[in-house]
């Protein structure tokens, strides 16, 4: 048979009342018990109680209020069993609260341990944007703390999605740094899983279709018309300088101008 040892109670159960969280010797399992009388008279090494047995009131000793308020029950919780004035059981168990919501509150400052070792930010920082992630109200939260039969402590978180309310249990190890917070059941895990619920992703830009068809023939441009090349000029004649002409000897003799002189 597989042994199991108890590391803390949870008294916010409402539908079946206080149960009872065991885990395997390796810690790699964990196991709720809902006990009963029978469970009660077999871990005490008494008989079966009668009824008239369980209606005697037993009045708590402050330590064993005490006790039981560390361990994560509540005033009324405590009052109610032991059927003990509620005012009585709160005088003992201040300052026991006093010390489970300072605990609780370190907690919010230790690192989650993920798969690679303690996380940058912090406990609370890792759970308000996974609620914020979810569309919740990281304010609508409560933190509370209690400390285990082994000494350490389990801190519990509640919130509301809906009507419906929700709770996360971690391991809390005080230490350098604000110590770390380990998820203890799946609620606390999916709250620090950096890939739960993660957004889709990007859409790729779709991929431009290449047109395969031969586009239309480009017409060449015209040629331009060659303009007529331009013909120099006609050069201009160049006139000989007339020269005198000499006149004949029947001129000179006679005095007078050949008929073609000017």
């Amino acid at each position: 048979m597989r042994e199991l040892k108890v590391v803390g109670l949870d008294f916010n159960d409402g539908r079946s009342g206080t149960r009872i969280i065991c885990e395997t010797a390796e810690g790699t399992e964990k196991f709720v018990l809902r006990p009963d009388d029978r469970l009660r008279a077999a871990l005490s090494g008494d008989a079966m109680p009668t009824q008239a047995d369980a209606e005697v009131p037993t009045v708590l000793t402050p330590k064993e209020i005490q006790s039981r308020i560390r361990a994560g029950a509540s005033v009324e919780q405590v009052a109610g069993a032991a059927g003990e004035d509620a005012a009585r059981v709160e005088r003992f168990a201040h300052p026991v609260l006093l010390e489970r919501s300072r605990a609780a509150e370190l907690a919010t400052a230790a690192h989650p341990v993920l798969a690679d070792g303690p996380a940058v930010l912090t406990l609370l920082e890792t759970v308000t944007t996974a609620l914020v992630g979810r569309g919740l109200d990281p304010d609508a939260t409560a933190w509370d703390a209690w400390r285990n039969e082994d000494g350490r402590w389990t801190v519990q978180l509640t919130w509301k999605a809906g009507r419906s309310e929700n709770v996360a249990h971690f391991r809390f190890t005080p230490g350098a740094h604000g110590g770390t917070a380990t998820a203890f059941d799946d609620a606390a895990a999916e709250l620090i899983d950096p890939h739960f619920d993660r957004p889709a992703l990007r859409s790729v830009a779709p991929v431009p279709t290449l047109d395969l068809s031969l586009p239309e023939p480009t017409p060449e441009p015209a040629a331009p018309t060659p303009e007529p090349a331009k013909t120099a000029a006609p050069a201009k004649a160049r006139t000989r300088k007339r020269r005198p002409e000499v006149p004949g000897w029947e001129d000179v003799l006679l005095g007078v101008r050949s008929a073609n002189q000017p």
